[in-house]
């Protein structure tokens, strides 16, 4: 602007600043960590092969290096060259962190069994968190998402529905009563591989543990019309679980809901205002061996009929309980903070194990993460999403002092929540 001061009257210079972090929030991540016992549940279920006398790096120490990094932004290995230099990852991981070589070695030396053992502790883990609790209702959601390939991977294929090359990683949300949903499994699979593969496996093993541990409580499984195949439905009956799960529109199905499409329509024409009737028949497709309720929501809109279905073997209203499974679209929000806040689709390893294992990584960041957010509860960052929360409170900047008797970790008194910053981690 025309007379205005310059907005530098001074030479400015720029330097480093040895004992200052930009992650003040990391300290509040390591307090979660030790108040949890997350990272050391996780750690239990790695085989380390080393001689341990020439151990520099402990697995505990790398598995929360990539923890912890995943949380804060840093999802690449390749991070590690220069924040190794960073004076509170020294502090917090107990030593200087490992350089990406060390990382990625630590990555590829992971093997099935223990893949097998760290998916159980996330199931175990959750379990934890409410014994003792008696909870009244259990609801999985299963879900499939695409994570698209970055080079020649091993088991990467051309995958139809999303029109790339990619993996089929399978995730399992649980919630308690109603209450925000947990991350309970994530199992990558090959990228030709239906929505549905190895699904009523997975849930066999999950419903079995939360059988042992939660035995009156009632357990319901919610899933899009990807996992409407007769085994899922059968490992249901098999347990005793409760489903209600989407099933794709066919010629049938229509037929069996003309008379409420028509009451919907005539309740439309009449109106002018979008409608909608439920209503329930008996159906069986030709690989079921018997019948099943399935509920019908016949909606007529300004656009058109639109009508929904979802196979169920749960009592009570049809209306009640197809909104019990329209609340699944929760899943597809914790599904965006994984990719896209968490970046899970980081999978570029060559070798399939390894990147099952980097899937692991970011589920166990996702937990992490909720963890956080349940501290948040009664403040203004309760709602946040896990990226509005690394932004707001842990990407904070802090000096850092260290002496023979403390550590000081100094946060800026102009940021808005340094205040909070220093509550939670008190």
């Amino acid at each position: 602007m025309r007379g205005s001061k310059p907005l530098f009257d001074k030479m400015v210079l720029v330097q480093d600043a040895p004992m200052i972090s930009s992650d003040g929030g990391l300290v509040l991540l390591r307090k979660t960590i030790e108040r949890s016992g997350l990272m050391v549940r996780m750690a239990s279920c790695l085989i380390d092969n080393r001689r341990q006398d020439k151990v520099r790096h402990t697995q505990l120490k790398m598995l929360c290096q990539r923890v912890v990094g995943i949380c804060l932004g840093w999802e690449d290995c390749n991070d590690f060259d220069e924040l190794r230099n960073d004076p509170l990852y020294r502090i917090c991981l107990d030593g200087k962190p490992a350089s990406q070589p060390t990382l990625s070695t630590f990555e590829n030396s992971v093997e099935r069994r223990e893949l097998h053992a760290l998916s159980r502790e996330l199931v175990q883990f959750f379990i934890e968190r409410y014994k003792g609790k008696s909870p009244r209702r259990i609801v999985l959601d299963f879900d499939a998402t695409d994570d698209p390939a970055h080079g020649q991977q091993e088991l990467e294929f051309y995958h139809g529905y999303y029109g790339t090359h990619c993996y089929l990683p399978l995730l399992v949300f649980a919630s308690v009563d109603g209450s925000a949903m947990e991350l309970v499994g994530a199992i990558l699979r090959p990228g030709n591989s239906h929505a549905g593969k190895r699904s009523a496996a997975v849930l066999k093993r999950m419903a079995k543990m939360l059988r042992k541990a939660f035995p009156a409580t009632e357990i319901v499984v919610r899933a899009d019309a990807g996992f409407a195949l007769p085994e899922m439905y059968a490992a249901c009956d098999e347990l005793e679980l409760g489903y209600v799960i989407s099933l794709p529109k066919n010629s049938r199905l229509i037929d069996l809901s003309s008379p409420f499409q028509d009451e919907s329509r005539a309740q439309f024409l009449a109106t002018g205002q979008k409608a909608k009737v439920f209503g329930e028949f008996g159906y069986a497709a030709e690989s079921w061996p018997e019948e099943r309720r399935v509920i019908a929501k016949a909606e007529v809109t300004s656009k058109g009929d639109n009508p929904r279905y979802v196979v169920t073997n749960l009592d009570g209203d049809a209306e009640a309980t197809y909104n019990l499974y329209i609340a699944r679209g929760d899943s597809e929000n914790r599904i965006k903070e994984l990719k896209l806040d968490l970046s899970s689709g980081r999978t570029s390893c060559h070798r399939f194990s390894a990147n099952c294992f980097r899937l692991l990584l970011h589920a166990i960041s996702f937990v992490l993460m909720s963890l956080v957010r349940e501290l948040l509860a009664e403040t203004p960052l309760a709602r946040c999403t896990m990226h509005q929360i690394r932004i707001k409170l842990l990407k904070v900047a802090a000096i850092v002092e260290q002496s023979t008797r403390r550590i000081l970790v100094r946060l800026p008194r102009g940021h808005p929540y340094a205040g909070l910053l220093c509550t939670l981690a008190a």
